[in-house]
């Protein structure tokens, strides 16, 4: 049961805090990916207000921020061009149809199966893709209307401006702890600029951001099949990505913050979130690791912190959007490339030459096609080659040893990966009726990956319990003690030793 109790005042302040500085971090993503997909700065802007307001206070991942997403917007802008904006709003409305189907089905579970080498090829891939996108932000344009690499003095200042925000960032956390530290980057950088006179390029030179509330509209489209036939393709992609980019973040917080978050929910979420966004004149948008990262390193790990950015975004176009232009986008720069270097898994370079070749090619496949192409696309390869390895090498195949105790007791030591396709197997390695009366199942290394496992680990209690033995089930986990009903008085616990993993099952998810 979830705890009911009042959160604590320096838990608030931590979420107000986080919340500001995510939404400082929004706005110039959020112009960034409108002008992407060809939109008005205030189409991104209210995407970020709306999707975020909406999927932290209802989604199933407390912590994680939602807006409109770069991943999305190079999939809108084809569908832009030769339509128009109006064409875009419906797709949206489409897209999150779609995603609200995908949670009616209860699908999310489905992300606890994708194999660790892809979670890391996803993260590092989307570090990788910040990293590059900030480079943008050091062209202007030239006398011939093109895009030109800044030089000179303009460009040392924005270099300057850029080492010393992440200087602040990384110094601030050894004297105090009472801020977020990438918020007192963004506000010394700000502040030194104006105090010494430095002249760089501000939030606001991406675009203005004053405006007013969002409103209502029906998107000014026929509807009719042929509108069907145009905007379906898009939203389908649009759906596909958003989803997939928002479980594969819901389950690196989930590893970062040691909770767990629930998929189902968060596609939900997620879903309804953007049908509102197309009827207000939002992009639409997704969970974004970047901001995502910012808020949970900040402190901010409650529905607060998304809320809170969410009506700070909102305030700085309907008030504030003078002195939030003013910002120096090279601070923004710096907090973003705070978040890559924070993001990236550097550990990944130890595992090479130390795991299996295949699961190396993963990571390296999945990190590159997602910077070359895109993120659906990625993962989407990086859970086949997974799947093809993974059935050449461990497919209905999980192996036992057996032995005798000090005490006389049976003990089977499980290797491999118990699943829909080994349980069959795995049925077949026991003999209840040549057993003593005290059998133990050794799960330490073996690995519960679905509900399949889950009813064949019952199933075996329950043929134990007919014949009046005792089964001793160890070193399972929490997943697996709360989903176990047949055999969860059997399970020996052990937490300094039991594993930590997730299994996908409907219960949980």
């Amino acid at each position: 049961m979830p705890s009911l109790s009042m959160p604590s005042p320096s838990h608030i302040k931590t979420n107000l805090l986080s919340g500001l500085t995510v939404a400082l971090a929004l706005v110039p993503e959020a112009i960034a990916f409108a002008l992407v997909a060809q939109v008005s700065p205030l189409t991104g802007l209210y995407a970020a207000v709306l999707v975020s307001f909406i999927t932290s206070a209802f989604g199933g991942r407390p912590g994680m921020i939602s807006a409109a997403a770069g991943s999305l917007a190079v999939v809108m802008v084809a569908l832009v061009v030769q339509h128009g904006p109006q064409y875009l709003f419906a797709a949206v409305v489409l897209m999150g149809v779609l995603q609200l189907l995908f949670a009616a089905a209860r699908l999310g579970k489905f992300i606890r199966m994708v194999p660790h080498p892809v979670m890391l090829g996803f993260v590092n891939g989307l570090a990788l893709v910040i990293f590059v996108a900030q480079f943008g932000h050091f062209k202007t344009a030239g006398p011939d209307g093109s895009m030109q690499w800044m030089g000179g003095p303009e460009l040392a200042t924005m270099l300057a401006v850029v080492a010393a925000t992440m200087a602040v960032i990384y110094i601030t956390p050894r004297f105090t702890r009472a801020l977020p530290s990438t918020l007192v980057g963004i506000l010394a950088a700000t502040a030194g600029c104006a105090l010494l006179g430095i002249d760089t390029r501000t939030v606001g030179d991406l675009g203005s951001i004053a405006g007013g509330l969002p409103s209502f509209a029906v998107p000014e489209v026929p509807w009719n099949l042929e509108t069907l036939r145009i905007v379906f393709p898009y939203a389908l992609v649009l759906a596909g990505v958003g989803l997939i980019e928002s479980l594969l973040t819901l389950t690196l917080i989930d590893e970062i913050t040691d909770t767990r978050g629930q998929p189902n929910r968060e596609c939900l979420a997620l879903g309804a979130s953007n049908v509102v966004t197309g009827f207000f004149g939002g992009m639409g948008g997704c969970a974004l690791i970047g901001q995502s990262m910012i808020n949970v390193n900040s402190g901010g790990t409650g529905r607060l912190s998304g809320i809170v950015a969410s009506l700070f975004l909102l305030s700085f176009i309907l008030v504030g959007s003078r002195w939030i232009e003013q910002i120096p986008l090279a601070a923004l720069i710096g907090v973003m490339f705070v978040v890559c270097e924070k993001t990236f898994e550097w550990g990944t370079f130890r595992l090479f030459g130390k795991v299996p070749r295949a699961d190396a090619l993963v990571i390296v496949l999945v990190a590159g096609t997602t910077l070359a192409f895109d993120l659906a696309v990625a993962v989407l390869l990086g859970v086949i080659v997974s799947a093809l390895v993974f059935a050449w090498q461990h497919a209905k195949q999980i192996r036992v040893a057996t032995s005798l105790d000090a005490q006389g007791w049976k003990v089977y030591e499980l290797e491999g990966t118990l699943f829909f396709a080994s349980v069959t197997g795995f049925q077949a390695l026991f003999t209840p009726k040549d057993d003593p009366q005290d059998v133990v199942i050794e799960f330490r290394r073996a690995r519960v990956a679905d509900h399949s496992a889950i009813q064949a680990i019952d199933a075996l209690a329950e043929r134990y319990r007919a014949l009046g033995k005792r089964l001793h089930l160890r070193h399972l986990s929490r997943d697996c003690r709360e989903l176990l009903e047949k055999a969860k008085d059997m399970i020996e616990v052990n937490l300094p030793e039991d594993p930590r993993y997730h299994v996908a099952d409907d219960k949980l998810g």
